[in-house]
């Protein structure tokens, strides 16, 4: 199967799916099954929606500390090509009481755990799962690879367009956002009137978000969200959705500027639908 070039799968090969939380699993699940392929899904345990078992051929519960076990799932199924979807927040691996015991890692994991990773940054993380499945010959590729249309168009989304000021605070925003991916830090900060409010880092965007609302309770701040100079699109793509506009709304946020082609808009029509009612702009820069 081609899909804008890139080659996923053969057209009777099944594609693996890791699946985190949020909806870009599902509607990668969907949008392969209406293509007529299989998919076989490793669910993360307490984050893939529970949906993901009825969209696919072959599907099974794992730990995210179950790298060999997975491993073994998808191979036993055939699979060659993987993809991986939707978020794991690192602060249930790093910052968990008990990790140990909640995590249930097998011992590939603590071996590659304590063997083979450079350090705990994002990048670092997922790198090191990537090669570690591919030294057993899975092949990871992007889930966009299937999906490009779910990346967003250049230009003003909204009815609300920003005002003078909240357009220099994009303009201050996105290199400070283009840094601290960089850095492999976080890909949001939130700004009013060109002063930073809130970097993100591991407790994720939404989580930033709010605490932006908090420290600028006056509202009317602007959220930067962007790709990382170096983004991988096979893992981390800065993904939007109805959520983000929820929780800007709740926090008194005023702006959303994004990344056009390099963010995942989901549930379009509903995220822009949402921005509306509140008056929210949602800017997409190229």
């Amino acid at each position: 199967m081609e899909c804008e070039g890139k080659r996923i799968s053969r057209r009777d090969e099944p594609i693996g799916l890791v699946a985190g939380a949020g909806r870009f699993p599902v509607f990668f699940a969907e949008k392969a099954r209406s293509l007529g392929k299989r998919i076989v899904c490793v669910g993360l345990m307490g984050l893939a929606d529970p949906v993901l078992q009825s969209l696919s051929h072959r599907f099974c519960w794992c730990s995210v500390a179950q790298v060999g076990r997975t491993i073994r799932f998808l191979t036993s199924h055939g699979v060659e090509a993987f993809v991986m979807a939707g978020k794991v927040e690192k602060k249930q691996i790093i910052g968990s009481p008990w990790r140990l015991w909640r995590l249930m890692p097998d011992l590939r994991t603590i071996r590659m755990w304590y063997r083979r990773r450079r350090d705990n940054r994002d990048d670092s993380l997922l790198l090191t799962v990537i090669d570690e499945m591919e030294r057993d010959g899975l092949r990871c590729a992007s889930a966009l690879d299937l999906c490009p249309e779910l990346l967003a168009s250049p230009g003003i989304l909204t009815e609300r367009h920003p005002t003078a000021s909240q357009c220099a605070d994009i303009e201050f925003g996105w290199d400070l956002a283009k840094e601290m991916g960089r850095l492999d830090i976080g890909q949001s900060v939130m700004v009013r009137e060109r002063a930073v409010l809130a970097v993100e880092a591991i407790e994720g965007t939404d989580a930033a978000i709010r605490r932006a609302g908090q420290l600028c309770p006056r509202g009317g701040f602007t959220v930067v969200k962007v790709a990382k100079p170096q983004q991988d699109r096979r893992f981390d793509v800065p993904t939007v959705g109805p959520t983000t506009i929820r929780t800007m709304h709740e926090a008194g946020a005023a702006v959303l500027a994004i990344e056009a082609g390099q963010t995942i808009l989901l549930d379009a029509q509903e995220t822009i639908s949402l921005a509306n009612r509140w008056g929210i702009s949602v800017v997409a820069r190229p």
